[in-house]
């Protein structure tokens, strides 16, 4: 018998940047805390956990998310899966949980992501010596660009220019940073070898620092972007820079999904997964993933853009949200409304239940009523997004 599915608990650890207070953990030494306290929280329910999902791209490989059950003590009964959709891995595996949910078929899962940039093991090809970051984001044929020369192309492909994005990094910085003096993050992070502070906020970049920052990567768009597009004239390069892109990170965030009785029955403040949805594209592209797959779980929810209050867009480049908000005319004060990845940081397996913490923290303390979009990009050219609801 299908029922509704809601989010509860939601609690993610500090994030930091990747060689800093994290570096000796690995990604399952991450994950296991915030599970453990996502799992005391709703224990007074009495109700077995019945799997833990979570989203994890560039671990040892294994199967992340039972190793880190294990770890948070939930006992050898709880099974776990790992999902890898790459920086959407923990958006993701929270919509497979609430698809679980909805179906009948799970009453209580634990889901999230987890990534630790500073432990990812280094792989190499077979017979190669050849190291390599990461995995293919599509096979030969295919545009496979990593994710900063792509974004300097698609910020000179929609004329999104190096003012604009600075603009929006400090924006990022000035609010994460208030948002942490004022104590707004205090209550959904759980401590990890005593550090309760993302440590990457900066009051003081401004956009006299931001504009310090030379542009990061060789602009291989420079001769063929369209007339007046944003390449930097002293070096003819292009507009993403260290400024205005997000850092490497390590950290995880998890969260319960149940039933709507359940969440009733713990009495804790709870959201309502109204829509979610997948998409891909242009793998030359990937920063405007998020847009179609956003645009088609506001279609499912029968909602506009304009009828959302709040809205958490992985900021892995400032090019990248401003792209989506464009493509999808939001409005831009309601976006990472305490900053986002480019101030706090960007643990990709982790960033897309990050949002959603982020989302619950903001509806939970607003007098507004109106539905929350959670979205990434994702290199290779895929989106995934969420829709979520105050349920009163």
């Amino acid at each position: 018998m299908s029922t509704g599915a809601v989010i509860v608990a939601g609690r993610r650890s500090a994030i930091a940047t990747a060689g800093r207070a994290f570096a000796g953990a690995t990604v399952d030494a991450l994950a296991a805390p915030v599970l453990a306290e996502v799992a005391r929280a709703v224990a007074p329910a009495g109700i077995p956990v019945d799997d833990v999902v979570l989203g994890n791209c560039m671990g040892p490989g294994g199967d992340v998310a039972r190793v880190s059950a294990l770890r948070a003590g939930l006992g050898t009964h709880v099974p776990g899966v790992t999902v890898d959709r790459q920086c959407g891995s923990g958006l993701d595996a929270v919509m497979q949980a609430a698809s679980r949910v909805r179906a009948g078929d799970a009453r209580l899962v634990l889901a999230g992501g987890a990534e630790s940039a500073s432990t990812a093991p280094h792989r190499s090809w077979p017979g190669s010596g050849v190291r390599y970051t990461r995995a293919p984001f599509a096979p030969g044929g295919f545009p496979d660009p990593d994710m900063g020369p792509a974004a300097d192309r698609l910020a000179a492909a929609l004329g999104i220019s190096r003012a604009r994005q600075d603009a929006w990094a400090a924006r990022s910085h000035a609010r994460a940073a208030a948002a942490q003096h004022a104590g707004a993050f205090d209550a959904e992070i759980v401590a990890i070898d005593g550090v309760l502070r993302d440590d990457r906020p900066r009051a003081a970049m401004d956009l006299a620092r931001l504009a310090r920052f030379a542009p990061a990567f060789a602009s291989d768009h420079a001769t063929d972007a369209p007339p007046g597009s944003p390449v930097d004239a002293a070096s003819g390069r292009g507009t993403v820079t260290p400024g205005n892109s997000c850092g490497f990170s390590d950290g995880a965030a998890a969260m319960a999904v149940t039933s709507e009785a359940v969440a009733r029955e713990l009495g804790l403040p709870a959201l309502r997964v109204r829509a979610a949805a997948v998409a891909a594209g242009d793998p030359a592209l990937p920063g405007l993933g998020a847009a179609p797959a956003a645009r088609l779980a506001l279609a499912r929810a029968g909602l506009a853009a304009t009828d959302l209050g709040f809205v958490e867009i992985t900021e892995a480049f400032a090019a990248q949200v401003l792209a989506v908000s464009d493509e999808l005319g939001l409005d831009e004060d309601r976006i990472s409304g305490d900053g986002g990845a480019i101030a706090l940081g960007h643990p990709w397996g982790a960033s897309g239940a990050v949002l959603l913490v982020r989302l619950a923290a903001r509806m939970s303390g607003a007098d507004d009523p109106r539905p929350g979009l959670a979205a990434c990009s994702i290199g290779g050219g895929q989106g995934v997004a969420m829709i979520v609801e105050r349920v009163a």
